[in-house]
C-alpha cells in the first residue's frame, strides 16, 4: 500500500520528520488516549468512558461503563485504526471535540436489539483550564515499561443516560465531570515479557489519583509508591478559577478500609498549604467501579485496551455486583470511587482512584493476600 500523506500532515504540528500516521517509536505499546468520569452528587450513578488509539498495533478501541445500584452496565467496541486520526468513533461509541480543552460530546447510541441496554448523549464542559500531570515513568529491571504525558480537567456534564428502562437527567448542579488525556508508552497485552516479567515481579504498588472538583478550584493529587513506601510519582496542585496553580506539598494519606478488603471506604489526604499551613482533603466514597471489570484494564479476563477483536467487534454486557466472589480479578486492579470531598469547609466532588496490591509497609500490607483487618486500618 503506498505511503500516503493524511489530512492532518497539511497542518504545521509534526514534532518528528514523520508524517502523523506514525509515531517515533516503534514500540508496539504505544498508545493514545482518554478517560471521562460522570457522577451525580448522591452517589447514585457513575459512568466512566474512555477511548484509545494503539498506532503501532493497528487498533482503535472505546469503552462505557455505568455503575448504578448494584449492577455495572458495559459497553465495549474495538476496530481497525484508519489515517482519520480526527474520528473518535468505535461502533457505538463517540467522542466530538467541539471545542479543545473546554467543550467535549460523549455518546453511545443504542442498541436497536436491547431498547435496555445502555446508551447516552452528554456534553462535558470545562470549568477550569487543563493542567499537566507529572511526566510518568515505570521500569521494570532496566527496560521503561510505561512512559506517559497526561493532562486533566475538572468541569461539569449535561444531557441523559438511559439504562434498563430508566432515564437519568444530567445536569451541572447535581453532577460532576472529570477527564485525562494521555500518550505515550502503556504495556498492552499480547507480549512475551521474558526473564524480566518472570524475575523482577513488583513486591507491591500503591496509588492514588484523585482529581477533584470544588466551585472555586480543582484539586488534583497523586501518589504512587512501592511495596517499602519509596514514592515513585508524586503530585498535589489546586488550581485557582482564575487559573492561578498552587503546589500544596508531599500528600500523605490515611486510607479507612472495609476489614476484611483493600476497599477503602474513606481517607483523609494530608496537604500543606501555601506559607506551609496544614491542610486535610478528606473523602466518602459514594460509589465505586472497578476498572477491570467491563472498562478494559487489566487484570480483566473478558477484554483489555489493545487487544485486536477483528473489524467492527462490539460488546454489550452487565455484571452483578453484590457478590466479590463472582469477579476475583476486581481486587487486584485499580478501582476508580466517586467521593464527596471536603477541603477548608467547602464540599466538592471528585475521583478516589485506588490500587493497593502485595506488600505496602506504610500501610501495613505484607502481601498479595494481606487486607485490613479492621475500621480504619
Amino acid at each position: 500500500m503506498p505511503d500516503r500523506p493524511i489530512a492532518l500532515d497539511e497542518y504545521p504540528i509534526h514534532q518528528v520528520p514523520l508524517s502523523l500516521r506514525y509515531v517515533a517509536t516503534g514500540d508496539r505499546n504505544a498508545y493514545d488516549r482518554c478517560i471521562f468520569h460522570v457522577m451525580d452528587h448522591s452517589g447514585r450513578a457513575l459512568l466512566i468512558a474512555g477511548l484509545g488509539v494503539y498506532p503501532n498495533t493497528g487498533v482503535i478501541d472505546a469503552y462505557a461503563t455505568l455503575r448504578l445500584g448494584d449492577r455495572l452496565y458495559a459497553v465495549r467496541a474495538s476496530d481497525a485504526l484508519t489515517d482519520d486520526r480526527l474520528a473518535l468513533t468505535v461502533g457505538p461509541l463517540t467522542i466530538t471535540v467541539e471545542e479543545p480543552l473546554a467543550r467535549l460530546r460523549l455518546t453511545c447510541a443504542a442498541d436497536p436489539a436491547d431498547p435496555d441496554g445502555l446508551a447516552y448523549d452528554l456534553t462535558w464542559h470545562a470549568a477550569f483550564p487543563a493542567t499537566w500531570e507529572p511526566h510518568h515513568t515505570q521500569y521494570r529491571g532496566d527496560r521503561l515499561m510505561l512512559e506517559g504525558r497526561r493532562f486533566v480537567q475538572a468541569g461539569t456534564c449535561t444531557g441523559s443516560i438511559r439504562v434498563a428502562g430508566q432515564e437519568l437527567a444530567v445536569t451541572a448542579g447535581e453532577w460532576t465531570g472529570t477527564r485525562d488525556r494521555s500518550w505515550g508508552v502503556r504495556p498492552i497485552p499480547g507480549e512475551d515479557g521474558g526473564r524480566a516479567a518472570e524475575e523482577l515481579r513488583p513486591e507491591g504498588f500503591h496509588w492514588v489519583w484523585c482529581p477533584v472538583r470544588f466551585d472555586d478550584r480543582f484539586v488534583m493529587v497523586i501518589v504512587q509508591e512501592d511495596a517499602d513506601g519509596h514514592r515513585t510519582l508524586n503530585e498535589a496542585l489546586v488550581v485557582h478559577d482564575d487559573a492561578r496553580e498552587v503546589q500544596l506539598g508531599w500528600p500523605h494519606t490515611d486510607i479507612g478500609y472495609r476489614p476484611g478488603t483493600r476497599h477503602p471506604e474513606h481517607a483523609v489526604i494530608h496537604l500543606t498549604g501555601p506559607g506551609r499551613k496544614p491542610l486535610e482533603l478528606t473523602a466518602e466514597i459514594l460509589t465505586s467501579s472497578p476498572l477491570a471489570l467491563g472498562a478494559g484494564y487489566p487484570p480483566a479476563d473478558d477484554w483489555q485496551h489493545g487487544t485486536w477483536r477483528g473489524r467492527g467487534w462490539t460488546d454489550r454486557r452487565s455484571y452483578d455486583l453484590t457478590d466479590p466472589a463472582a469477579h476475583p480479578l476486581a481486587a487486584y486492579g485499580v478501582t476508580d470511587h466517586a467521593a464527596r470531598f471536603t477541603l477548608e469547609g467547602r464540599t466538592g466532588y471528585g475521583i478516589f482512584e485506588h490500587g493497593s496490591f502485595g506488600r505496602h509497609d506504610p500501610s501495613g500490607f505484607t502481601g498479595y493476600d494481606s487486607v485490613a483487618r479492621e475500621a480504619g486500618r
